[in-house]
């Protein structure tokens, strides 16, 4: 893995956020630079032998939601490594008989917690949504999504960039399983989307194409960089394989969110575990096997409350030990950090567009 023996490169300081980032950059940063003070550390494997980790910071608590259970559960703790040994609270149950559930992802917009998750059979997958005044109770009903087109969705979130609420997700462009692709489309609200959707990524380069049938761009996670440029960090590869690995896209600089030559793609794995698949100048993992769908751990799921340059902060993923056998019950979540990296450069070729972009990237730590 990386390691930060020497500062990142520097860049412009993200434009002050009001109180919450006054409260982010004094108590958070404060304890997480003792944190990063400490050298690097192995993987942190939780208890919670599960996939696709979801977790916010409300507060000084920790909450958590995934699948189980024919349904959806949620833990709090008061921090990222006890929400293993926190009771789980079952918050929803499928009584229609959906079927598969996948991937809940917990923001809060407004006052209220909102969780979306995909569910169905096969082809039949499609976004649905629950929201509740409280992190762990009281929440409705699921309301499908009504996304535009209508196809094969799962892994989608909301957040909000620019005063403008987004849904991203990853989903097929017709109705056979060919290749998940990135979406985005705008939202009315948190459960209401407008407009048509927009392909910002598909797993066309070689790196992201090592394991197919279908070839996968998936859990998209948002985040702001310290310049306010919107970055989505997402898994490539199938998740049924070690190749299963972590990359960016960001969007250039005053870039419209809806044109996909505004996005520049990371030239290679940022989180992985196989040297081959890598970005140049990051290495790959010491201690897991592929790594993927991560969580953030951003204040109540805001990407207005995404870090400053420096220090690193937390990180959740889903991985498998190394010296285990990689199948997906031996995924576990760990709990590792990251930190922005300055000075990066994207570039790409046949495309619209100039053929590079620069600017901050992310180094995951284990």
């Amino acid at each position: 893995m990386p390691r930060l023996s020497a500062s990142p490169p520097t860049g412009t300081g993200k434009r002050l956020r009001g109180a919450v980032a006054a409260l982010l950059s004094g108590v958070l940063v404060a304890l997480l630079l003792v944190v990063s003070s400490a050298g690097p550390a192995q993987a942190d494997r939780t208890g919670l032998r599960a996939a696709d980790p979801s977790v916010i910071r409300v507060g000084s608590t920790y909450v958590s939601v995934q699948s189980t259970g024919g349904g959806i559960a949620v833990r709090r703790a008061a921090s990222t490594a006890a929400l293993a040994a926190a009771p789980a609270r079952q918050v929803w149950s499928d009584t229609r008989g959906h079927g598969e559930v996948w991937a809940p992802e917990i923001v809060r917009d407004g006052g209220r917690y909102y969780i979306y998750f995909s569910a169905g059979r096969g082809a039949a997958h499609r976004m649905y949504v629950i929201s509740s005044a409280a992190a762990d109770s009281g929440y409705t009903a699921e309301t499908k999504l009504a996304l535009p087109d209508d196809k094969w969705a799962i892994d989608g979130t909301l957040f909000t960039f620019e005063g403008q609420r987004w849904f991203v997700w990853s989903g097929w462009a017709g109705d056979t399983n060919v290749e998940q692709n990135l979406y985005v489309a705008r939202m009315n609200s948190p459960t209401a989307p407008t407009g048509a959707r927009y392909v910002i990524s598909q797993p066309r380069e070689s790196w992201e194409r090592v394991v197919g049938d279908p070839f996968v761009n998936e859990g998209p996670e948002p985040v702001e960089d310290p310049d306010g440029r919107l970055h989505i960090a997402y898994s490539a590869n199938g998740s049924w394989s070690d190749q299963y690995c972590l990359a960016d896209l960001r969007l250039r600089a005053g870039g419209d969110p809806t044109y996909v030559w505004d996005w520049y793609k990371s030239n290679g794995c940022l989180f992985g575990s196989h040297r081959e698949t890598m970005m140049s100048g990051w290495d790959v993992t010491l201690h897991v096997e592929g790594p993927g769908h991560h969580s953030f751990v951003l204040l109540d799921g805001d990407i207005a409350t995404s870090p400053p340059a420096g220090p690193r902060f937390p990180l959740m993923f889903h991985a498998v030990a190394k010296g285990t056998p990689y199948a997906w019950e031996n995924r576990y979540w760990y709990t590792g950090t990251f930190c922005w990296w300055g000075g990066t450069t994207y570039s790409r070729a046949g495309v619209p567009g100039p053929a590079s972009d620069t600017g901050w990237s992310l180094k995951y730590f284990e």
